[in-house]
């Protein structure tokens, strides 16, 4: 937002060069983001927070100028030169819809003459980039960027009956902006409407068929209050962000609306001619009560580590708008210097404010608790003007249950080249409902459509994070991501934690011995291995059992002692099309409370056996419906201590081997620790391998 350091000087007498007074502002919260032009012509580029509408304006920035240098505020006191009396009034307000309008004032200025603006507002209009519509319309905007409060003005003759009316719109009705859109409205919109039609969506825009134009003799001028909520959405809906809108959003100031429309008044009159007809048509729907907050002198140290002095803490205060109101005083001993023909020193009685009460501004809706009004003390005094000491500490540093189980695996993981991401809790709800099964937490205000819902799963954030990779270019990615997810469970959310893999590229470059090979499906399970490994259990399986969205034969569930905790393989074609990903990509989800529920595996010494290990291979032809994993656990059931070890060799399918079967070998392998093993002994231990294979379907081949 643009902001003039001359403009400000119309309220408030500085000594400070311009970019002296940007450093002073930015470090008060007012940031300066940049500065063009010279002297007169300089001109502040200000990024203002959201929570501070009452600043975006140059009486508002002037306001933290006279806290700053404890300078006198100029007041906001119009002159209207022209004022006759009207009986009965001249224009009727009522306000139908209390909620969405807590106050509407309206004045009526007649016989005046509708054309340029006087240089002096042209300028400063032009300085801020704001255009020159007609004097008029002019002075709204300039009451807007002066003191911060949006107005509008209506030709009166234009209006049916004389008559504001604020209300909600009926179904069905329609109205044509000043952007001359035709926009139609439903009953959730708020507008103001004459005694027949609606002529502005209100705090938004005004209407083109009630707007001042050179034919115009006779004006309607409109200050209001409007309900923040009400005109977020109405603007949302409507797909319009209005300097109006801007700060209605943002909350209003619901004690300034007669001085707003006595200033566009003040302007109108200068530039325009023409008398106020009447007192101001003020009409209440409701009072916006600001709290009245207690502030204690000792809360102000116990926060900021400083006694700011009793005088101080009432100037800040005071001059940013608050009032103030002793209450409990406390009783100090204060030295004095000693009186003439009397030795030593005297102590002398002084009583200090130990509570105030302070009543907040209309202005400051920002402004609600005491550590706000502390917060408003230390800016204005100077973070600066603070002591450097370290925080006080009390107590010693608490472990999280599961943070040695949580470094282990991303040590492995980052081990194994992968690199950590972190991404947002919110996602769009199509990804909330593909990825999971659960009912998903919608947001009750979300920054927009793709930011809706709280995150059901990881993989579709890990997925957009290996799509931008690849498109900036970078072909060979590995990530990978914890956090929690969230689920919708009758009135409550639950929180789960979890952690996601994702990876594309190559797995090896190719060299004098072997070619350049893609990573795949085996690359991820022997990863998972790797991070599963650190952890206890009895029994570990993968089956086929795998969400839709992961690609059918490419894919697999990892079970852990009967419970499933992870799957994993390539992401199904459809969902990668969906994000244009330009090659394969794979992807585990794990459910970490699951596996969190096992302890690490702690390393065992076993001395090398002394004696050497016999190897027996198998060569048997399956159906495909049988699995590895089904082989290990038959085999693993046989009380063959000596047996260390049972892996897969080689599988072949096609050839001589029949549709719908897999040739595979078998590498069992022998060891005692006490002697060396007979021929014999060997023999009949495989001779029980066979009977087992057997009985799973296996053939056993020549």
């Amino acid at each position: 937002m643009k902001i003039s350091p001359e403009w400000l000087r119309d309220f408030v007498e500085f000594k400070s060069d311009e970019r002296q007074l940007a450093r002073e502002l930015t470090m008060c919260g007012i940031a300066v983001e940049g500065i063009t032009g010279e002297g007169r012509d300089t001109l502040y580029e200000v990024e203002f927070t959201t929570n501070r509408p009452d600043a975006m304006n140059h009486y508002g920035v002037a306001r933290e100028i006279s806290a700053i240098k404890d300078a006198d505020l100029k007041p906001l006191k119009p002159k209207l030169a022209r004022v006759v009396p009207a009986e009965p009034p001249a224009a009727r307000v009522v306000i139908e819809d209390a909620e969405g309008c807590a106050r509407y004032t309206a004045r009526v200025i007649r016989n005046v003459t509708v054309g340029a603006s006087p240089e002096h507002i042209v300028k400063r209009l032009e300085s801020v980039e704001q255009r020159s519509i007609n004097n008029a319309a002019d002075a709204t905007n300039y009451a807007l960027w002066e003191i911060g409060h949006p107005t509008h003005v209506f030709d009166l003759d234009l209006l049916d009956g004389a008559t504001i009316i604020v209300r909600r719109a009926r179904d069905g009705e329609t109205l044509k902006t000043l952007d001359g859109v035709e926009r139609k409205l439903t009953s959730e919109d708020l507008v103001i409407a004459d005694a027949k039609k609606p002529v502005a969506l209100a705090g938004v825009m005004g209407g083109e068929d009630s707007k001042v134009t050179e034919r115009t003799k006779n004006i309607l001028v409109e200050s209001a209050w409007f309900d923040p909520v009400t005109i977020r959405k109405m603007a949302k809906r409507h797909g319009m962000h209005t300097d109006a809108s801007h700060r209605f959003e943002r909350g209003a100031d619901w004690g300034i609306t007669p001085t707003a429309a006595a200033r566009v008044c003040e302007l109108i009159l200068e530039s325009a001619g023409g008398e106020v007809v009447g007192d101001a048509i003020d009409a209440v729907a409701r009072t916006i009560e600001r709290p009245t907050v207690q502030l204690r002198r000792s809360e102000v140290l116990r926060h900021l580590g400083k006694d700011i002095a009793e005088t101080e803490v009432a100037r800040i205060l005071r001059r940013l708008g608050f009032k103030l109101t002793p209450g409990r005083t406390t009783v100090s001993t204060k030295a004095t210097p000693p009186t003439a023909g009397i030795g030593g020193a005297h102590a002398a009685v002084a009583e200090e404010p130990a509570e105030y009460a302070v009543e907040i501004p209309t202005w400051r809706l920002d402004v609600e608790r005491e550590i706000d009004l502390i917060e408003e003390i230390a800016r204005i005094h100077g973070y600066d003007n603070f002591e450097n000491t370290l925080p006080a500490f009390a107590g010693a540093v608490i472990e999280l249950p599961d943070a040695a189980k949580a470094e282990k695996i991303r040590t492995a993981l980052l081990s194994l080249g992968y690199n950590e991401a972190m991404s947002p809790t919110f996602v769009a709800r199509t990804d909330a409902e593909r990825f999971s099964n659960v009912q998903p937490v919608e947001i009750a205000n979300p920054l927009s459509e793709e930011a809706a819902f709280m995150r059901t799963s990881l993989l579709p954030n890990m997925l957009d994070m290996l799509a931008r990779n690849l498109n900036y270019g970078t072909q060979n990615v590995r990530l990978f991501d914890s956090g929690n997810v969230y689920e919708k469970v009758g009135e409550r959310t639950e929180e789960h934690q979890r952690l996601v893999i994702g990876a594309t590229g190559t797995a090896q470059r190719a060299s004098v011995h072997e070619p350049t090979r893609a990573y795949g499906f085996f690359d991820l399970k022997g990863d998972l291995e790797t991070v599963l490994g650190a952890f206890e259990y009895r029994s570990l399986y993968f089956d086929v059992n795998t969400s839709e969205y992961f690609h059918p034969g490419r894919s697999a569930r990892v079970v852990m002692d009967g419970a499933t905790l992870a799957q994993f393989g390539q992401i199904h074609p459809d969902a990668a099309a969906q994000r244009k990903l330009k090659q394969e990509v794979y992807v585990a989800e794990v459910l970490l409370d699951r596996l969190y529920g096992h302890k690490l595996r702690e390393p065992k010494y076993r001395p090398v056996p002394r004696f050497p290990a016999v190897d027996r291979d198998f060569s048997f032809i399956f159906g495909n419906e049988v699995t590895f994993a089904a082989i290990q656990e038959a085999v693993g059931r046989l009380p063959i201590p000596e047996m260390r070890a049972l892996y897969p060799v080689e599988t072949f399918r096609g050839g001589t081997i029949p549709s719908g079967k897999y040739s595979l070998l078998l590498r069992a392998e022998f060891q005692s620790t006490e002697r060396t093993l007979r021929d014999e002994e060997v023999a009949q231990w495989a001779k029980q391998v066979i009977a087992v294979l057997e009985k799973l379907g296996g053939t056993q081949r020549a």
